[in-house]
């Protein structure tokens, strides 16, 4: 059976990516931190559409509580590796960077990075063992050129991109690709708080995106199709960036 794990896929883009590679025909696993309702919600939808989910519940910042939940995993599932991985976890705490206080600062940083490196650590020794696997890093047009107001989120996002370049270079001779797509504004819970209407203005689409339009590009990345693609950023931003 072929496994897919999305970090923080309850929700917004983890949510489309998740019923997107179910739709694929993976058994998506769908890690969430504290909102339950919303994971019961997404694996009910994935499965009333004829697909196979799971829930694995962890806090991408806490190395031991993943630990534990992916060897549970292992321990559940004998023979089987996670053979997609999304890292698609992380927050906003926007603000210019003279007013972003020291917890805004490492909360963000913490939740892409340490949430790459926990994750990416644990799954992929059974990439590697079995000589297949994909890995997605869900990173930002902000971390591509940065945005005023997310020193922060641009600079997480920006070590995600670095991380992705790297690790797909120690990798590819197993067969494990490792992109990076950047998302624009897409039209989640997330940017509910920005102001579409002036947005739009700055980008050449002349709108905000939709996650079912990146949980294409992912879907693409994790297909046969896309093997001999890796160490590449994709920006899907309506032309921004």
């Amino acid at each position: 059976m072929n496994y897919a794990l999305i970090t923080g896929g309850s929700r917004g883009i983890g949510r489309a990516i998740a019923e997107r590679l179910a739709r694929d025909g993976y058994t998506v696993v769908i890690n969430y931190h504290s909102n339950t309702l919303a994971a019961e919600q997404t694996r009910e939808a994935i499965e009333s559409a004829g697909g196979k989910a799971e829930l694995l519940q962890f806090d991408v910042t806490d190395g031991t509580a993943i630990e534990t939940a992916l060897t549970a995993w292992d321990n559940a599932h004998p023979g089987e590796h996670i053979r997609v991985l999304v890292n698609n976890a992380g927050i906003r705490r926007d603000g210019l960077l003279v007013f972003t206080g020291e917890q805004e600062w490492h909360d963000v940083i913490n939740t892409t990075t340490n949430g790459f490196y926990y994750t990416t650590h644990h799954v992929l020794t059974g990439m590697l063992r079995a000589r297949l696997g994909r890995i997605v890093n869900i990173t930002s047009v902000s971390g591509v050129s940065g945005l005023p107001g997310q020193v922060n989120y641009s600079a997480a996002k920006a070590a995600l991109i670095g991380a992705t370049k790297a690790l797909s270079k120690e990798v590819a001779a197993r067969k494990v690709t490792v992109n990076a797509v950047a998302p624009g504004f897409i039209c989640t819970d997330m940017t509910a708080d920005l102001d579409e209407q002036e947005l739009k203005k700055t980008i050449p689409a002349g709108r905000f995106g939709k996650p079912e339009e990146v949980a294409a590009l992912v879907s693409f990345l994790c297909s046969e199709e896309a093997a001999y693609i890796t160490g590449q950023v994709i920006s899907i931003a309506g032309g921004m960036g």
